[in-house]
């Protein structure tokens, strides 16, 4: 795990407020506006897959952003915050007893659904959420053209 994800002092008395819940109810898990554009950026190129297909592998179900079942590529869009991006993950400032256990999960759980998918014949691609999505496009176009 990066170091900018490294746990933070905490308040004891902190609970969560009815607006810091109605913002985490918003964050969404698909449609991204990265992953939007790098569909976009797919479609452009003449492209067609699948979005956040289920993949059952070892009794797990793993939902990759975008899959093309035929060749079984499985591509990830990693937020930066949510999956600990060494360049622009940070650390939340409070409540870290909550967020750092949670966050190291994720980063846990990507390795593991990335070793599953691979041990079962996929091609895994991973991306973070600021890479342009053009350069990733080209990336993907890269490894389908082979």
């Amino acid at each position: 795990m990066a170091k900018r994800c490294a746990p933070t002092p905490t308040r004891p008395d902190y609970t969560t407020s009815p607006g810091r819940s109605r913002n985490m109810a918003a964050i969404r898990r698909v449609d991204t506006k990265p992953e939007v554009a790098l569909r976009s950026q797919l479609h452009r190129l003449g492209f067609r897959f699948r979005k956040d297909f289920p993949i059952r592998i070892e009794g797990r179900l793993i939902r990759p952003d975008i899959v093309f079942t035929r060749r079984k590529i499985a591509i990830f869009v990693d937020g930066c915050f949510w999956h600990c991006c060494p360049v622009h993950g940070q650390a939340p400032k409070v409540n870290g007893e909550y967020w750092y256990p949670k966050l190291e999960r994720n980063v846990i759980r990507d390795r593991e659904q990335t070793g599953a998918l691979e041990s079962a014949g996929w091609t895994v691609l991973r991306f973070w959420s600021h890479d342009p999505a053009d350069l990733v496009a080209d990336a993907v176009n890269q490894v389908l053209s082979v």
